[in-house]
């Protein structure tokens, strides 16, 4: 299947699909694939991984079903795969109360591994808006991402965008209140 006709999302809903995405290493074998398929050699060679480490996580992203094979091709004898991405998006559970978010904590090691001399855009807000001003907000932020996702051109180098949105707990929102 050409990464073109993959499905648009999907839902990580398995603690053994959490595990799998958790994990930073499985994570940036999920951002090599992300815009086309790679055979375990090449991920092993992007990410500067041994073969045996990358086919190892490669596996388990695969038993999670949060990688696929997308095609085979004979190379003296031996089957090489092709894999890719199973959505054009994952989309992770609710930590819930107290739970470590997976996205931010990746999100935070990528921005942390990025380049101390490159552009960045790092900014944190601090709103107070009403729930149709939220909610708006919201919708705006995910339109431009999808917007700007559709714009991608895979032989380009690799930019992440990530947002949050969200209340903090009444507990934050006081601390931050009495300063």
């Amino acid at each position: 299947m050409p990464t073109d006709e993959l499905p648009e999302t999907f839902h990580v809903t398995t603690d053994e699909q959490l595990r799998a995405v958790s994990n930073l290493t499985r994570h940036r074998i999920m951002a090599v694939l992300r815009f086309e398929p790679a055979t375990i050699t090449q991920i092993a060679e992007r990410m500067g991984l041994a073969k045996g480490s990358s086919s190892y996580h490669v596996r388990l992203l695969e038993r999670a079903g949060l990688v696929q094979v997308v095609r085979t091709r004979k190379v003296r004898g031996v089957t090489e795969r092709y894999y890719a991405m199973a959505a054009r998006a994952i989309v992770l559970p609710d930590p819930g109360e107290g739970g470590p978010d997976v996205l931010m904590r990746h999100a935070v090691a990528d921005l942390e591994a990025s380049p101390v001399d490159g552009e960045r855009h790092v900014r944190m807000a601090h709103l107070r808006l009403t729930e149709d001003q939220f909610a708006e907000l919201g919708a705006r932020l995910q339109a431009l991402a999808d917007e700007y996702r559709e714009l991608s051109d895979p032989s380009l180098p690799d930019t992440s965008l990530v947002f949050a949105l969200f209340h903090p707990s009444p507990r934050e929102q006081a601390e931050g209140d009495a300063k």
